[in-house]
């Protein structure tokens, strides 16, 4: 439902043309989205001019991203729900991540990837590495994924093959000698930079986190769980994760089995444990499930 904003406007509203600019979304399917949907809710000036809130484009993104993957309208409302409920890792101011999007925004314009490299190092430095995925690199790459101008394809793939490098380096970097935490992708259409980052998310405590590829047939893992066996298996996923397979899956894996991302939200077993979808909520949990001390 779309409110009447009151007689000072906050100076973070954007109007729907800058929103439609920002996010390749065209009016109608805003306005359907608001409407038809609730998925979002601007405010409305005196004269009935939508604005959006900085929120309002973050779920706009992430509504994108899973229409993308095939996700019904319908369904999404039950995502964005879970994503609200979650905890989320304090962040820098707005304004000052935004300029370092836009600076990234122009390397990748230019294809420059001496350019690139530097802006990473320096926000490497500045900030904690859950504050530099998720709230400076990872909005990048969602909000060129569906735009359909020329060039726009390139300049993601550039990103992405960047972003993948640097994320599989710094797990490596990471290993250590704690337990092993095996992660897979339980939606069947977790992108691998996502799966990657969830791993460089949980490999933030003490856990040896191994991250399976894109892909990984979730019947067959099992045969991997007993190969490896891992001190805990996790299932991430975007998309609601199938409550059967999770069922089943949780019989034939002799150690403890855990979900992360919105889609595990949604998936009630017992004993099967939620780890979250904000970092800090993840690390916190499997740290505690590690230690024996989560509610499953």
């Amino acid at each position: 439902m779309t409110e009447l904003l009151d007689s000072s406007p906050r100076g973070d509203l954007l109007p729907m043309r800058e929103v439609v600019r920002q996010t390749g979304v065209n009016p109608v399917t805003l306005r359907a989205w608001e409407r038809r949907h609730g998925l979002i809710r601007p405010v409305r000036t005196e004269g009935g001019h939508r604005l959006y809130s900085p929120q309002d484009v973050q779920a706009i993104q992430r509504i994108m991203l899973w229409t993308s993957r095939g996700i019904a309208v319908g369904r999404i409302g039950e995502l964005l729900t879970q994503h609200e409920t979650d905890e989320v890792v304090p962040v820098v101011a707005d304004d000052h991540l935004a300029q370092w999007r836009d600076l990234l925004r122009e390397a990748l314009a230019n294809f420059d990837s001496a350019e690139l490299e530097r802006l990473y190092g320096q926000l490497s430095t500045l900030y904690p590495l859950a504050v530099l995925f998720e709230d400076v690199l990872l909005p990048l790459w969602r909000a060129l994924l569906p735009r359909a101008e020329y060039g726009a394809r390139s300049q993601w793939l550039m990103l992405d093959a960047f972003l993948r490098s640097r994320a599989l380096l710094r797990l490596q970097m990471n290993r250590g000698n704690g337990p092993v935490v095996m992660l897979a992708d339980g939606s069947g259409n977790c992108a691998e930079l996502e799966l990657l980052c969830a791993g460089l998310v949980l490999a933030g405590g003490a856990a040896r986190v191994e991250v399976l590829a894109a892909g990984q047939p979730l019947d067959e893992l099992p045969l991997i769980c007993d190969a490896r066996q891992p001190a805990v298996l996790v299932l991430f996923g975007h998309a609601p994760l199938p409550t059967e397979v999770v069922r089943r899956l949780q019989m034939k894996v002799s150690c403890p089995l855990a979900l992360a991302g919105q889609g595990g939200g949604l998936v009630k077993i017992a004993s099967v444990a939620y780890l979250g979808d904000s970092p800090a909520l993840m690390q916190r949990r499997l740290q505690a499930l590690l230690d024996g001390h989560l509610d499953t």
